[in-house]
């Protein structure tokens, strides 16, 4: 089964979900190319610590309200969103832009 290496970015607190991490390399693999939409699965499969969470980083399929998500540096709103075909060396980065004051 082909796969892509990508490394994802947890930034704005979406690190205590993750047990902390910060950065991780992702081997994402599929039967076809392999989409944002894949990425999230492995993601929540792999890195999320705590069932609860879940709620936290997904909502409705997607990445929840209140977290930016940049493809190389580029909104995903630009690049297809979930279904933006990833490419090896890409960086997805999650922002959490909900916070406390």
């Amino acid at each position: 089964m082909p796969s892509v290496s990508v490394k994802c970015e947890f930034l704005g607190g979406l690190d205590h979900i993750f047990g902390g991490l910060r950065s991780a390399k992702c081997q994402v693999e599929s039967e076809k190319d392999a989409t944002i939409r894949e990425l999230l699965k492995y993601i929540t499969d792999n890195f999320l610590k705590d069932a609860k969470d879940y709620d936290v980083f997904i909502q409705d399929e997607t990445v929840r309200p209140g977290i930016l998500v940049l493809i190389n540096d580029t909104d995903w709103e630009l690049e297809e969103k979930e279904d933006y075909v990833l490419e090896s060396g890409d960086v997805v980065t999650f922002t959490s832009t909900l916070h406390g004051g």
